[in-house]
């Protein structure tokens, strides 16, 4: 669960690479960041956030993997033992014509579990309201946020001028 009414300053950029020099200098200042807000990806910014790589990829792999055995297996029990009708000339086993229901599965399966996997590591769905700090950050300007328990609130806005902040706000979320 979540921590309630963390009191939060944070800095506006109007430039991803500002805000990645930014970055660089408060990792060289041991600031320790809350987090970093971007209305889309940077890349490189994850290396210097110490975030590791995401292991999304392997659900989507074990989501696939079920997928596949799901439609290989129940086109293999349908056509051989529960309504074995030989159409078209094929054997009642014909691997080839599973190929194309497998491969559709095998992608349905993947891209539903991924989804549902990272919905539900992030916290998202139906009814779920997550706090914000500022609505410009989904669209043109770069957060590097610092919560005040852990950052003493001059040490942040000193950090902040020095660089190049647009703004420098405090929220509780």
């Amino acid at each position: 669960m979540a921590q309630k009414n963390i009191d939060v300053v944070y800095g506006l950029y109007d430039d991803e690479v500002i805000m990645m020099e930014a970055v660089k200098k408060a990792n060289s200042d041991h600031l320790e960041i809350m987090d970093v807000y971007s209305p889309f990806p940077v890349h490189g910014l994850d290396p210097l956030l110490g975030l590791e790589e995401s292991r999304l990829h392997i659900a989507g792999f074990i989501f696939g993997a079920l997928g596949t055995l799901t439609a290989f297996l129940g086109m293999t029990w349908i056509f051989t033992k529960d309504w074995p009708i030989i159409f078209g000339g094929k054997p009642y086993w014909s691997v080839p014509a599973f190929i194309p229901i497998t491969f559709e599965l095998t992608v349905l399966f993947a891209s539903i579990g991924m989804v549902v996997t990272f919905y539900t590591i992030c916290g998202l769905g139906p009814g779920v309201t997550n706090p914000y700090l500022d609505d410009r950050i989904t669209d043109d300007k770069f957060c590097i946020a610092f919560n005040k328990s852990e950052v003493e609130s001059s040490a942040a806005e000193s950090f902040f001028s020095a660089t190049g902040a647009s703004e420098v706000n405090h929220k509780t979320i």
